[in-house]
Parts: C-alpha cells; sequence; structure tokens
C-alpha cells in the first residue's frame, strides 16, 4: 500500500497531531524521523525494517552505530544521524528524570538509575566520573575516557586534576561492561586500588567503583571490598 492511499487519520503525522504522540506505534514513530520511504517503499514499511534490523525492539535499535544504521537499504546519513540523535535525546531524558542534579548521591542504586541510560546501549566501554562536594551532592558527570568491548584505560592524572579544577570533596567511577556481565575483572579491581590510592594523597574519597552491564550492576562499595578500602555510606 502507498502511503497517499492511507486515510488522514493513519498517517503518522497528522494521527500525532489529532491523538497525541503515545498513540502511535513504534514503527509509525520511527516512519516520522525518516519522513520519506524509497524507490518502491513507503516509508511506515521502511520504518518496520529498520526496527526488523534492531531485532524487533527500539533497545536493539538505540544499540546500532549511525555508519551500521547506514547500511539499511534507504538510510542514508541523514535518517541515521536523524534516528540516532533521537536514541540520544531519549537517554538525556531518562539522565534527566533521574533528578541527579536535585539530589544527594546516597546510593549504587541512584548511580546505576542516572549512568544506565548513558551507557547501556553502548558496544564498547565507557568510563565515567561523578563528581561529588562535602554533602555528596553531584557537582558534574564527565566522560573519562572510551575503549573496546571489553576494555578501556583511564589517566589517574587527569581525574584528580579534574576533580580538583571542579572543586570536589569524593566521587564515584561508573563504567559498562557491553558484554553483559558486570562482575568486576582482575584488571577493573587493581584499577580501582591505584585510583583510590592516589585519590587519597589529594583528600578526595573514592566512594565507589560500580559496573554497569544492561539491566544489572556490580557496586564496590557495596561489596564491602576491604582491599579497596572503599567504604558503605
Amino acid at each position: 500500500m502507498r502511503l497517499k492511499d492511507l486515510c488522514a487519520d493513519e498517517m503518522p503525522r497528522e494521527k500525532l497531531m489529532s491523538k497525541g504522540a503515545e498513540s502511535l506505534s513504534n514503527t509509525e514513530l520511527l516512519a516520522i524521523l525518516l519522513r520519506t520511504g524509497r524507490d518502491g517503499v513507503n516509508v511506515i514499511d521502511m520504518a518496520r525494517e529498520l526496527l526488523k534490523s534492531g531485532d524487533g525492539s527500539l533497545n536493539g535499535l538505540a544499540e546500532m552505530s549511525v555508519n551500521r544504521l547506514c547500511t539499511i537499504n534507504g538510510i542514508g546519513p541523514g535518517k541515521a544521524i536523524t534516528v540516532a540523535a533521537a536514541f540520544e535525546l531519549g537517554r538525556r531524558a531518562a539522565v534527566e528524570a533521574a533528578g541527579w542534579t536535585a539530589e544527594t548521591i546516597a546510593s549504587a542504586e541512584k548511580v546505576f538509575r542516572i549512568m544506565q541510560p548513558v551507557v547501556k546501549d553502548l558496544d564498547h566501554e565507557q568510563c565515567w566520573a561523578l563528581f561529588l562536594n562535602r554533602s555528596n551532592r553531584l557537582i558534574c558527570k564527565e566522560l573519562i575516557s572510551s575503549g573496546g568491548f571489553d576494555s578501556t584505560v583511564i589517566d589517574n592524572r587527569m581525574i584528580i586534576r579534574k576533580a580538583i579544577d571542579r572543586k570536589a570533596s569524593a566521587m564515584i567511577l561508573v563504567h559498562n561492561h557491553p558484554s553483559g556481565n558486570a562482575l568486576p575483572s582482575a584488571a577493573d579491581i587493581e584499577m580501582t586500588k591505584m585510583l583510590n590510592k592516589a585519590l587519597k594523597i589529594c583528600d578526595i574519597s573514592l566512594l565507589d567503583h560500580i559496573i554497569i552491564a544492561k539491566a544489572s550492576y556490580y557496586s564496590f562499595a557495596d561489596e564491602n571490598l576491604q582491599s579497596l578500602a572503599i567504604v558503605k555510606k
């Protein structure tokens, strides 16, 4: 069926205007982002194909890079960038909804709710630092490094410099495991020990190191690893 053969109430844009965005299916919302189809395929059918390429789920689609999106028939750089931007806005909205600017960071679960939307769909590791004041209120969060599928490297000196520049009294380290296994590796444990030791010299507390793997997380503080001298608050 050609898109123009649909009645006005079935057209995605018109349907959104008359019934609200919540009335649209995932396919229809994607069709609005794509705007046009390709030769012989209307935009709704192409949106359906796009969703299928992400294993039929929005989470699967969100994990796809711009380059990967561009390999799909009919999806050029413009469409791919629009889709990627929409998912990034969704992640940022989720972070804002967590209320990180207004609340004290009092638990690993709170950090998980802040950072899980940021890293859960990545196919590579990222390491983030959350810098806090003396009341454990978040000053800012910053990307420290971005690596491969199973590792990323951090520069302790850079982290300390950033903490001092932001007048932070404490920090929480966060990184993701794209594999889906949140348990720390030997390298994760050694990295945390070294960072903890370096921060102590500057009278900055490492409150926790949290590893996020999709829908789960591991907290060094919650596990009370005595060797790290990180205590649960």
